[in-house]
């Protein structure tokens, strides 16, 4: 069975999920077989699986630092918010239904078998475990019902490491008052501390270390720099919305709506030099790229209700109107249509009228599509056609269907990777277009030719704007946290927590 060791954290966004794909990607250069484990992730960032099975996203670039294929017994529990209240529960990849967070919280510890199926299931392929907590292990109301935190780690047996994000002031106090807030048996399984995202001279932080150390009672095992790594992030906290609002010479931006998903589609073209991604939630800061993506969306009609109240709406009907590019995907491309109807339910019921760029009507369905696929453009004309016959892969994870109208032209051809089902999808028109594929930009190829498309319309020369291969730039990305977490962690003492693994009650009783 495999050795383990947990990441938890003093707050959301400590910085869990970056030093667990770190800690992966060192285990996995020193020849271990690692993977990632997260017993209960809340995100709209998900990924399908090689078997249609939907996961957290966080977990899948785990993996990939942990140089393995994404399973969804990495992520048994996904939560996706609904509305503020309420998520969708998937459990090892399939819809359970929609929840309360009142009815969850009753319920969760029924899903305690699965969590430990899946986990044990990982203990038996892998040597070492890296599982990461959520949120903090101090929030005393929710402990009684913990499977994620300290429940998860009494579980699985596994020594906890914390950390505390001194970016956001009071790290001593964050890292100190966890400590305090837990149980005695609790914090006995707390071997190391780490303070993480630090910026500066670090001998000005060591009179503090010293002092935490004394007070805690537990090791600092690590300082961590900010890092400016170019990996996936929690949806939810993701840095990638605060930005600066620079633009480029190819300034492309992002509607960002309430129920924002998957916004990582469009990581791929944050790396290409002289293009501009922003992420715009104020119609004041749209002003006038040359490319406006609708991202995908955990509720397209309530999210389509705030572009109208917005404003935002009528400033990209009117940038379409002017010929800027318009592109969205899954719950953009159902936005860009003339209609979306819920009969079942499935989002907020009724039927509204959709922005009408697209000649195409949504219709909500109870079952989800969950698939892999691979494909290509179909000829494209006018202001796409740099796209023409360019191939990709990607997923496909929506409740809706859309149909095309007499005359519309549809923009992809997919190959189902599950059933090897074939068809004609999504729509395009003059200079709007939109699929349900996400991932479709992480290609090269497809990235570069919507640049050379704004190109085109611009009438600037692109040819010196390099795409990157993103699967090899990733690559690179976590061998870079792996080596800047080297130099910063004391791995020797975290091989030894690892190897000392925690000592249960019925071990310290004999």
């Amino acid at each position: 069975m495999a050795k383990t060791i947990m990441i938890q954290g003093t707050m959301s966004n400590a910085g869990k999920s970056l030093l667990a794909a770190g800690l992966c990607r060192i285990f996995h250069q020193d020849g271990y077989r690692v993977a990632p484990f997260k017993s209960q992730n809340m995100a709209l960032n998900s990924f399908i699986t090689s078997e249609g099975l939907e996961m957290g996203r966080a977990q899948v670039m785990q993996a990939e630092a942990a140089g393995i294929e994404p399973s969804v017994l990495m992520n048994p529990i996904l939560l996706k918010p609904t509305n503020d209240v309420g998520s969708q529960v998937i459990v090892n990849g399939e819809v359970l239904g929609t929840m309360s967070a009142r009815d969850y919280f009753k319920y969760k510890k029924k899903l305690v078998p699965d969590i430990m199926k899946a986990f044990n299931k990982l203990a038996e392929e892998n040597d070492i475990i890296v599982i990461e907590g959520a949120g903090s292990p101090a929030e005393i109301n929710l402990k009684s019902e913990d499977i994620v935190n300290m429940g998860m780690a009494k579980m699985a047996k596994s020594p906890v490491l914390l950390a505390g994000d001194i970016d956001r002031g009071g790290v001593f106090a964050q890292l100190y008052g966890t400590v305090e807030l837990l149980e005695e048996d609790e914090r006995k399984m707390i071997k190391g501390l780490i303070i993480n995202k630090f910026r500066g001279d670090k001998t000005i932080l060591d009179p503090g270390v010293a002092m935490l150390e004394e007070k805690c009672g537990i090791p600092v095992v690590g300082v961590a720099p900010y890092m400016n790594i170019q990996v996936e992030d929690e949806d939810s906290l993701t840095e990638r919305f605060e930005r600066p609002q620079e633009v480029g010479q190819i300034d492309m931006a992002v509607i960002r709506i309430p129920r924002i998903s998957n916004f990582t589609d469009f990581n791929p073209l944050e790396s290409i030099p002289g293009v501009s991604l922003r992420y715009v939630q104020h119609p004041s800061d749209l002003m006038h790229p040359d490319v406006i993506f609708l991202p995908g969306t955990k509720n397209t009609m309530e999210d389509l209700k705030w572009l109208r109240e917005s404003g935002m709406e009528t400033l990209i009907l009117k940038a379409a109107a002017s010929g800027t590019l318009i592109f969205g995907i899954c719950g953009g491309y159902q936005m860009l249509g003339e209609t979306l109807s819920d009969p079942y339910g499935v989002e907020a019921g009724g039927s509204m009228r959709g922005m009408g760029l697209l000649p195409m009507d949504t219709v909500f369905a109870e079952k989800k599509t969950r698939t892999q696929v691979n494909g290509r453009f179909l000829e494209m004309d006018q202001e796409f056609e740099t796209l023409s016959n360019v191939e990709f892969t990607g997923y496909e994870i929506h409740m809706g269907e859309s149909r095309r109208k007499d005359g519309a032209t549809a923009s992809t051809f997919t190959c189902d990777s599950v059933t090897g089902t074939e068809k004609t999808e999504g729509t395009f028109r003059k200079n709007v277009c939109g699929t349900y594929v996400h991932g479709i930009f992480d290609k090269e190829d497809v990235a570069m030719g919507l640049v050379r498309a704004v190109g085109e319309k611009k009438g600037i020369d692109v040819s010196d704007m390099a795409g990157v291969d993103f699967a090899a730039f990733k690559e690179t990305q976590y061998d870079i946290l792996a080596s800047e977490l080297r130099k910063h962690l004391d791995m020797k003492r975290i091989y030894e927590i690892l190897e000392e693994g925690i000592e249960t009650e019925g071990e310290a009783q004999e």
